[in-house]
């Protein structure tokens, strides 16, 4: 017997459930009329930004805004959801209302169906245009051509190490970082609607996708063929014809071709992350809880290394990442990434990089940016 059907044969279990939608019912004409409510103040912060603009173009996004909203709604959160799940819908209510000022569109390493795809909704919503692009650094191209406003690009993987293409497009760029976005990478195993789940003989990935979920799939699929493909969305795809096949991917890549997760979370290590970076082409405002990324050129002489990193450590700013990458002039040497701590305009990280640029050959900050809060 369904549970309907149950509730039907007990008056008593019928009439409760009935009080309790009907104060649903309630709650959601109240939630409906305060959205409403937000999404004209959204249209009139439009027609005052507008109205004092002076012929300029008006900045509607603002990174340190949205995460300082994120941040004061996880704190107001009382449960029973979790403060990501409560973010998450607040993030897409302000997605929605900034459509309403401007429609923002935003390039992101494809093809559709990615987990760069995936970190850009996550970041800014699904009520943005985003717009796939095969290259990381024709994302950068688009961004700075104006086609679109901002960029989602990987730079870190937690397995996997760094995204040196991504770094390198840095160092002949002029976009500034606006924001990050890390995202938790799940692996899942999926169908379509033509699949014989029990005849299942051909697995679809990435190469780096079926390396993580190695031993998984010793377990569960010990003598299905593992194909490596040139990404997750391409095993997605290749799931519409093919009867007796397989595709590991995320969650998007199933939502977008219509395809059933059969397993989900099949990664071999649960705490597999990367990070993303968002890229504009304007400077974000401290917002409290901040990072600042930047290139260091140093020069080729002994005790280089330790001239560029003693003055965070003497001001109190906390390095999170070091990387060094082969300059593009000079054999052997070499420039540095380095993230950090606090906003560009703290006085002990402009102390800290006041002294740095004492020593190094030259130093370009890459911006200051709102800490991940999704």
């Amino acid at each position: 017997m369904t549970n309907s059907l149950k509730s039907q044969s007990n008056p008593q279990e019928a009439a409760e459930l009935a009080k309790l939608r009907d104060k649903i019912d309630s709650i959601d004409e109240e939630i409906g009329a305060l959205i409403s409510a937000r999404a004209e103040c959204a249209q009139r912060v439009a027609e005052v930004k507008h109205r004092f603009s002076e012929g300029a173009a008006p900045v509607f996004y603002r990174p340190e805004r949205e995460a300082q909203v994120l941040r004061k709604a996880m704190a107001r959160n009382k449960g029973p959801l979790s403060n990501e799940e409560y973010a998450r819908l607040f993030r897409e209510i302000m997605s929605a209302c900034l459509a309403l000022e401007t429609p923002l569109k935003v390039a992101f390493l494809g093809p559709a169906g990615t987990f760069t795809h995936q970190a850009a909704f996550k970041h800014f919503g699904h009520s943005t245009e985003v717009v796939s692009h095969t290259a990381i650094d024709e994302v950068f191209r688009e961004v700075e051509a104006g086609a679109c406003q901002f960029g989602v690009v990987p730079v870190e993987n937690s397995t996997e190490g760094v995204v040196t293409h991504t770094l390198d497009s840095f160092l002949s760029s002029n976009l500034n970082i606006c924001g990050e976005v890390v995202l938790r990478i799940h692996h899942n195993l999926m169908v379509s609607d033509k699949t014989k789940v029990d005849s299942i003989s051909r697995i679809y990935s990435h190469a780096q996708s079926l390396a993580q979920c190695r031993k998984w799939l010793d377990v569960h699929y010990p003598n299905a063929e593992r194909v490596a493909v040139s990404s997750n969305a391409e095993a997605a795809k290749r799931m519409q014809s093919e009867w007796n096949a397989a595709a590991i991917a995320g969650e998007t890549a199933a939502e977008l071709y219509d395809l059933t997760i059969i397993a989900d979370k099949i990664e071999d290590l649960p705490d597999n992350a990367t990070r993303f970076l968002i890229v504009g082409g304007q400077k974000t405002s401290a917002s409290g809880e901040d990072k600042t990324s930047a290139i260091v050129a140093v020069r080729n002489e002994p005790g280089a290394l330790h001239d560029m990193l003693e003055p965070f450590h003497r001001h109190g700013v906390d390095l999170t990442r070091v990387e060094s990458r082969p300059a593009r002039s000079g054999t052997w040497n070499y420039v540095f990434f380095i993230d950090f701590e606090g906003h560009i305009e703290s006085p002990k990280v402009q102390a800290a990089l006041d002294d740095v640029a004492k020593k190094a050959a030259d130093i370009k900050v890459l911006g200051s940016y709102p800490r991940g809060v999704l």
